[in-house]
């Protein structure tokens, strides 16, 4: 008898297609300073945003559901996405950022992912 592992096969599949993509997608993604990165990570409950400057290798901004402000909101994960969106907008904008590259991390570009992104715009990013 095989012993039980936490994931399916169907899952470990999933993770290995959502990387394959990402790789994809970084070939041709890369932040520069008049252009950083806006990296998307998303778990099954939270969703991290960070932005990143690839010549340097240094995050300038980021935003979570885990921060402080938040993690006490009572709302879907979709709502919650839109919040750190709303959030990394204004951060950026305090640090001077105005327009930045879109990485979503292999991930569809449905659902939390485009809340995230599109009550980023609304905040005042440019993709």
């Amino acid at each position: 008898m095989a012993p039980k592992t936490a994931f399916s096969k169907h899952t470990a599949a999933r993770t290995v297609s959502r990387a394959r993509r990402h790789r994809r997608v970084r070939k041709n993604v890369v932040g520069t300073t008049a252009r950083p990165r806006l990296v998307v990570n998303r778990s099954t409950r939270h969703i991290f945003v960070q932005i990143v400057d690839d010549t340097v290798g240094h995050t300038l901004v980021s935003a979570s559901t885990m921060d402080p402000s938040l993690r006490a909101l009572e709302a879907d994960k979709t709502e919650k996405a839109k919040k750190v969106g709303e959030l990394l907008a204004q951060r950026a904008k305090e640090a001077g950022i105005t327009a930045v590259v879109f990485d979503r991390g292999g991930n569809r570009y449905a659902g939390r992912i485009a809340a995230l992104a599109d009550s980023a715009r609304e905040g005042g990013l440019e993709f």
